[in-house]
């Protein structure tokens, strides 16, 4: 049994941590790719037990609630995508919401009222291809203080960057082409690292709708480095909440 702390600083929601963040901590416990399941909002500040069963998955619990779990998986996309750093940037000027009207301003991953160096702020916007199936994309320059033990990017980091790009992309409707504002709360995330970047390392993040049912929307990403060397690809699942689930005001 290994404690979890989600600092306050990695929110996603107000009140609870960002789901990348939360699913690439427990998934250091798991060997190779893995898929995380998000069970409740993981609570900040709050000592978590990230505890294996015996069926060989892991469990993060607060006291007796189970916040998520989480298991090996083989992560391998259907399709690739991929940008250059100028389409990256042109796409980043387009940025599905002004900063005034961000639905989550204070996310760790793509808040805009985050200072550089203590937010990730990763903000996708679409690629300029048409008549090709819509691809969000964004730049990456990962912060020292993100740096492990062995001066590469902590893994949980790139879980987290490659996490709000795919919820922007589930709202994308391909009927309409427009871009929705549904929110939608990380349900499942599944991940692949290849190899992680060092501090000042530019990245690129590409993120792709892949389909919905009901309530559940489902999306693919990929980093890449300047060099279009792959360094992870990503599967989520999210779910269209009401906008006071997504605030945690439940009662």
């Amino acid at each position: 049994m290994t404690e979890i702390i989600i600092d306050k600083r990695f929110c996603g929601p107000p009140s609870s941590g960002n789901g990348g963040y939360v699913c690439g901590r427990l998934a250091r416990h798991i060997s190779g790719g893995a898929e995380v399941t998000l069970r409740a909002p993981p609570p900040l500040d709050t000592p978590l037990d990230a505890i294996a069963t015996d069926g060989g998955t892991w469990e993060l619990r607060d006291g007796a609630k189970v916040v998520a779990t989480g298991l090996a998986a083989s992560v391998e996309l259907a399709r690739l995508e991929t940008a250059s750093l100028q389409e990256a940037r042109a796409a980043e000027l387009l940025a599905l919401f002004k900063p005034h009207e961000h639905p989550l301003p204070n996310c760790f991953v793509c808040g805009p009222s985050r200072a550089k160096g203590d937010g990730l702020r990763i903000f996708a916007g679409p690629l300029s291809r048409h008549g090709q199936l819509p691809v969000l994309a964004a730049t990456w320059m990962p912060d020292q203080n993100l740096a492990a033990e062995d001066d590469l990017i902590a893994p949980e980091f790139l879980w987290s960057a490659l996490d709000c790009p795919t919820g922007f992309a589930c709202n994308f409707d391909q009927q309409s082409g427009s871009f929705e504002k549904t929110p939608l709360l990380l349900g499942r995330m599944s991940a692949r690292i290849e190899t992680r970047p060092r501090p000042g390392e530019g990245c690129i993040i590409t993120a792709w709708p892949t389909g919905r049912d009901g309530r559940k929307r489902m999306a693919e990403a990929a980093l890449h480095d300047e060099a279009g060397r792959l360094l992870a690809v990503a599967r989520t699942t999210w779910i269209a909440v009401d906008r006071n689930v997504l605030l945690g005001r439940t009662s």
